[in-house]
């Protein structure tokens, strides 16, 4: 009698066969390149909640609240955070102002968010002002603001098609959002989110 240990060399390219359709399978099914522009879409959702939640902490803590800078800057712009290339004139139609390009992240009052926001007793939320995780002439943050009301508008554009407009979890559709700008994700105090 003779006692078989081990697979045959068939048995192996069999099972082989089968990973190898397996795998190419999940590779089609999940699409890597969908995954990976849903994480940075997550990242621009958060990052626009944080900031919207440190610019209304600075306006309901600070006495005198200055929504466009110390800098004589005018909340007759856009601003968006830039370090090379300038994203379409008129913040990509976001906005109706020129566009402010800023490199610099500080919470001081000097960065892309032109507002002092170590004026909040017991210091700001953020250390640094976040930026686009692309950061580039399509996917980039932008601010506007309105002095006279205090108001002010965060925009993003989502990449993914699971949250772009008319995804499954669309964020920037205007009924989802409730801004005037169906393919950019919009947050903020202003009345239609139209600034």
């Amino acid at each position: 009698m003779i006692n078989k240990k081990g697979f045959t060399l068939l048995e192996l390219v069999i099972v082989i066969g089968i990973l190898a359709v397996l795998g190419a399978v999940s590779v089609l099914v999940l699409n890597p390149a969908q995954l990976f522009a849903q994480a940075r879409d997550t990242t621009r959702i958060e990052d626009m909640s944080v900031l919207r939640n440190a610019l209304a902490m600075y306006l309901s803590t600070v006495s005198s609240p200055d929504m466009d800078g110390p800098d004589a800057l005018s909340c007759n712009s856009c601003f968006v955070h830039s370090t090379s290339v300038a994203p379409a004139l008129l913040c990509g139609g976001r906005h109706a102002g020129a566009t402010s390009q800023i490199a610099a992240r500080t919470v001081a009052g000097a960065g892309w968010v032109p507002v002092a926001l170590t004026l909040v007793p017991g210091g700001p939320a953020l250390s640094v002002l976040p930026i686009d995780p692309t950061a580039d002439a399509t996917y980039f943050y932008s601010y506007a603001c309105n002095n006279t009301a205090k108001t002010f508008e965060l925009n993003a554009n989502m990449e993914s098609t699971r949250y772009a407009a008319l995804g499954s979890d669309d964020k920037e559709t205007n009924t989802k959002d409730g801004g005037n700008n169906d393919n950019v994700y919009e947050l903020g105090t202003d009345a239609g989110l139209d600034l």
